[in-house]
């Protein structure tokens, strides 16, 4: 039996052939190669990323229910509907450096910095008085978002292998997911009350904050030297299938509070009625790891789709919320399911960076949803953008069914 050595723990949670590690460790080092260890986290380290990842979604469309009180005070035009998404603008350009800091630095420190920016810049929202300053803050905003999503990430596949990562992405997402169920109806309510007060649940970073710093262990991010490995390009792919995705999705918080106001519908029940969305996004992503993963990604996007032609079709609220809970089963699905492909795909030294190209592109969807779902919606009417974006969906989803049937043959 070889010697035990001194700095022996395991590279792998749930690894039975511990006696084989220290040779494995003692070889890589030998070789040069970086040398990745987990331990298994404790149970108030877990407690404290899905808690940062109810944040994370809901940021920006939290004030969905303010937007038509304040298209009345700054006009309805697409500055206003930029309150929302420059959110996801800033989190898109921020990722991929908050992908290298969590590399670099580590993911203790940039998840406890990010979320105290979070609380700041989120809050400030309630006492700003002029549009220009409002958008300056949701920029901050969306910096912090981009950390705190990129370091959940990296901390759960840093964590877990296999099964366990792939369970454990979909509660990530539930949570997410989970984040607008309960946010939003609020932020409905008191928008009824006062558009400036949703900006106070954004406070409820400051929490987690202090949590995370009780909570986690800042694991050394000093790696040996590892053989160069180029990216891999199917993330690019990975990327494109993700702000396509979101970039339809998001039309739920940018253009149904204006097409439910024409229904007759007041704030508190938008807000009830988008968040619908997110509690079936909470079933599609803990139906996720139990779901086989040949074919469910066109199966996801082709739920979004068909929920968005019947929401196109709706001609009451009651259907359009019917819509809703289709399209967010579809988006519960896809997201670990890209997650954990890309989790799949990353060298241990890169995960933070190429896991952070998935959050760019999510977010950088839901920026350009109202740019370019814009001249649809002037020429043909919000119902008909449901219409047509639904349709360019499904046959999305039949185009990668096709592309999977013909890789496997």
């Amino acid at each position: 039996m070889p010697p035990i050595l001194a700095d022996h723990r395991p590279l792998y949670v749930g690894d039975r052939s511990t006696q084989l590690l220290p040779t494995r460790r003692a070889i890589a080092r030998r070789e040069g190669r970086s040398v990745t260890t987990r331990t298994a986290p404790t149970r108030t380290a877990r407690a404290v990323v899905l808690a940062s990842a109810t944040l994370t979604i809901m940021a920006a469309a939290i004030i969905a229910p303010s937007l038509p009180a304040m298209g009345e005070l700054y006009g309805e035009g697409v500055l206003v509907r930029l309150a929302l998404t420059i959110t996801s603008l800033a989190i898109a350009v921020s990722a991929p450096l908050a992908g290298l800091v969590a590399d670099r630095v580590g993911r203790k420190p940039l998840l406890v910095a990010s979320l105290a920016t979070y609380a700041v810049s989120g809050t400030a929202g309630f006492f700003v008085t002029s549009l220009p300053v409002l958008l300056g803050t949701r920029t901050l905003l969306g910096l912090a978002v981009g950390g705190v999503m990129t370091a959940v990430s990296a901390l759960i596949t840093d964590w877990f292998d296999g099964q366990e990562r792939g369970r454990f992405l979909g509660f990530q997402q539930a949570f997410a997911s989970l984040g607008g169920v309960v946010f939003l109806p609020l932020a409905g309510v008191l928008a009824g009350i006062d558009w400036r007060l949703p900006f106070w649940l954004y406070s409820a970073a400051a929490v987690i904050a202090l949590a995370s710093v009780i909570g986690l262990t800042n694991e050394p991010r000093t790696v040996q030297k590892t053989a160069h490995t180029g990216f891999p390009k199917p993330a690019i792919w990975i990327y494109l299938l993700a702000l396509v995705a979101t970039l339809v999705f998001y039309m739920a918080p940018t253009q149904l509070p204006f097409l439910l106001r024409d229904m007759g519908a007041g704030p508190a029940v938008i807000g009830f009625v988008v968040a619908g969305s997110t509690l079936t996004s909470v079933a599609g992503a803990l139906l996720f790891p139990k779901l086989p993963k040949g074919r469910i990604t066109a199966a996801s996007i082709a739920l979004l789709g068909i929920g968005w032609l019947v929401v196109g079709y709706a001609n009451g609220v009651a259907l359009v919320t019917a819509g809703l809970l289709v399209g967010g089963v579809g988006v519960g699905l896809v997201v670990p399911n890209l997650n954990l492909r890309l989790a799949d795909l990353a060298p241990p030294a890169q995960r933070g960076r190429v896991l952070s190209g998935l959050v760019a592109g999510i977010f950088l969807g839901q920026f350009l949803s109202p740019l370019v779902i814009a001249p649809l919606v002037e020429t043909a009417g919000i119902a008909a953008a449901f219409t047509w974006t639904g349709v360019v969906t499904t046959t999305i989803a039949g185009a990668v069914l096709a592309l999977g049937h013909k890789e496997k043959n």
